[in-house]
């Protein structure tokens, strides 16, 4: 990230320095024909009120005061004898004494007309002392019947008398003639030196400009008693690039800089202002979402943690896309063009990319209503498995068959999800097939021991537990348990729900029937079906029960359910590693 914004910089600033030579045609050649631009109808350019200006000072800036004399609304028996010595007063006119914005000159054949009055535009004016003199552009037919822009023969005209009143820069009476004529680019020697003075001056004034803001700030960590994270320094250098460049524009502003380069200069400057901005914008980005996200998944939501993470990419993103419009702009291009093919190839965009766009969304709202979490198991459709990644286009789960499964987040979003990670308890819902011979008071005794039990287990819920006799079908008594496990552990819950269902076996056992078999039983001579001193021993004890009053259906009293609570600790104090729990 560090070499992108230099790199920006140093294309831009090249850039810079060709971009309006495409707006004109080349000129430095006078022997060489003139190639015609292809908007352009003119060899020379002169057709919109910005091709006249620039063409000139391009051309006057080349020495070619012959050819920059075209541009000067004059007769042409004037325009051989007197045109190049007003076209090179006129170059110094516009370098020294013209206020006005070139960025801002009418590219369209029409121009900008002036109040109304047709075929004319002021595009600045002479400052000259306490008065004013406006620079004119007429548009008038050449000799082939085409309209052109030139300078108007009344600008012209005052010319001369400028020109002889302005007084060349008090500094170059005191410097070598070497440096005042000498010149690189259309700018004396001088010129060059003094901006590149100015660099190491402009770096001073921006970092002092820097440490002065970073005070307000470690006042405040200071009075909070935080801890300072150094996270300013990420900002130092964008903030330096941003206040040296204007505080280098600043200066610059009294060297009078001749009007193309200055031009030119503007066109650096700004780009550096720009990339200065939109680097700390950038950066601030990626400190303030890391700050939120850290506070998020330090408060325990992790999805919202995971969102701060999207939202953070979209956001460079369109700094980004702001960035470079904002470069375009300074370079002089024109953004109604740029921002209506924008528009046009975003659309097209939308229409090709719809799955990914509705992936993108889809993402967006499975995070942001925090449905699934990184690390959580979950039931997507028929599907089992542990959620591995949340990105842009899917979330990726691994199944416990350890493959890969890839979900669009577009789908998810219109899917039912169960998330089985933050269920508090797990149900324990199996149906008990008794076999049929079992008796009334046999069944009874047994419901009785089984509601008993899931009371006392330490793991079951047993405000909601239940076993009821649920029906009876050709082979089978059936008996329907519903209980909760307390337990959040898949893995714990199977360990629980084993040792339920042994003592389920040995209850039934105790009480002389036995579970159904799905097939039918011919018993032998040596088979007496049932276990008939534990039939006995259960329908004793039912009928014991109901003597003394106390047969437990439809379900234990409630003190008698409080002394169970408990009883049956688990882990087994005879297994390994237990105890009550």
């Amino acid at each position: 990230m560090k070499k992108l914004p230099l790199l920006v910089v140093i294309l831009s600033i090249a850039f810079s320095l060709h971009a309006p030579a495409q707006l004109v045609p080349s000129l430095t050649n006078p022997a060489a024909p003139n190639p015609v631009p292809v908007a352009s109808t003119d060899p020379l350019g002169r057709d919109t009120p910005s091709g006249t200006v620039l063409g000139f000072l391009q051309v006057a800036q080349a020495g070619n005061y012959k050819l920059a004399a075209d541009y000067l609304q004059m007769s042409a028996a004037r325009r051989q004898s007197q045109g190049p010595e007003l076209a090179s007063q006129l170059k110094v006119l516009m370098d020294r004494a013209f206020v006005g914005n070139l960025r801002r000159l009418s590219t369209r054949p029409e121009g900008a007309p002036d109040n109304d009055i047709i075929d004319q535009q002021t595009i600045g004016a002479f400052s000259s002392g306490d008065a004013d003199v406006p620079v004119v552009l007429i548009r008038v037919a050449d000799a082939n019947a085409r309209k052109i822009w030139l300078f108007s023969a009344d600008t012209l005209r005052k010319v001369p008398e400028l020109y002889d009143n302005l007084q060349a820069h008090r500094i170059e009476k005191k410097l070598p003639q070497s440096l005042v004529e000498n010149q690189f680019l259309g700018m004396p020697l001088w010129q060059w030196l003094a901006l590149l003075a100015a660099i190491p001056v402009a770096i001073g004034i921006g970092w002092v400009v820097v440490l002065l803001l970073a005070i307000p700030r470690r006042l405040w960590l200071r009075f909070r008693n935080r801890p300072n994270l150094h996270s300013y320094t990420q900002l130092s250098l964008p903030m330096l690039v941003f206040f040296g460049a204007i505080a280098h524009r600043a200066m610059a502003v009294y060297l009078g800089l001749p009007l193309l380069p200055r031009l030119y200069y503007y066109r650096t400057i700004g780009v550096l202002v720009t990339v200065g901005f939109f680097w700390f914008l950038f950066r601030a980005t990626h400190l303030l979402m890391q700050r939120w996200r850290t506070h998020a998944v330090s408060a325990g939501r992790t999805g919202t943690g995971t969102l701060m993470v999207l939202g953070e990419r979209l956001v460079k993103a369109l700094v980004m896309i702001a960035a470079a419009l904002s470069i375009l702009g300074a370079l002089g291009f024109n953004l109604t063009t740029v921002l209506a093919g924008l528009g046009i190839g975003g659309i097209a965009i939308a229409f090709a990319a719809q799955k990914t766009l509705e992936n993108l969304f889809g993402g967006i709202s499975v995070l942001a209503d925090e449905v699934i979490r990184v690390g959580d198991t979950c039931r997507f459709g028929d599907r089992v498995g542990t959620v591995e990644d949340i990105s842009l286009r899917s979330t990726r789960i691994r199944t416990p068959e350890r493959t890969e499964l890839s979900i669009p987040n577009g789908a998810l979003a219109a899917m039912n999800v169960e998330n089985l990670t933050r269920r508090d308890k797990i149900l324990f819902n199996p149906t008990l097939g008794i076999r049929s011979e079992t008796s009334p008071d046999q069944l009874r005794y047994l419901l009785a021991e089984l509601r008993r039990m899931l009371y006392e287990h330490a793991k079951i819920e047993h405000e909601s537990a239940r076993i009821r006799f649920a029906g009876i079908d050709s082979s089978a008594l059936n008996l329907e348990v519903f209980s909760y496990v307390l337990t959040r552990d898949y893995a714990e819950f199977t360990a629980i729900r084993e040792d339920v269902l042994l003592r389920i076996m040995q209850i039934v056992e105790e009480s002389g029937s036995d579970f159904a078999s799905s097939t039918s039983t011919i018993y032998m001579a040596r088979d007496t079906g049932l276990h008939k001193e534990k039939t006995e021993a259960a329908e004793h004890q039912v009928q014991q029960w109901r003597d003394e009053r106390q047969l437990p259906f439809p379900d234990f009293a409630p003190a008698d359910k409080s002394a169970f609570r408990g009883s049956i600790a688990y882990p087994p104090p005879e297994a390994a590693g237990g105890g009550s729990h």
